[in-house]
């Protein structure tokens, strides 16, 4: 269990940075989301990041809105 919880912690991470290198914030997040047709709010999105729990649908859902087109695993 505590390596799943590794897990969602290193996945969480990584979309956040990836966040902070394309300079979007949860409010921009959301708009990008609702506009390929994934609508969903800010504290939502704040509580999935925070929490680590997301599904990888949400995660390449976010990845494709801030226009992601290469992700590195690691530095």
């Amino acid at each position: 269990m505590n390596e799943d919880i590794a897990w969602e912690r290193r996945v969480s991470a990584m979309l956040k940075a990836e966040l902070k290198r394309k300079g979007v914030t949860y409010a921009q997040l959301a708009g990008k989301l609702s506009e390929i047709g994934v609508p969903d709010s800010e504290p939502n999105i704040r509580n999935k990041l925070s929490r680590g729990k997301f599904t990888a649908v949400f995660l390449f859902q976010c990845l494709e809105a801030i226009g992601t087109s290469v992700l590195r695993l690691k530095d």
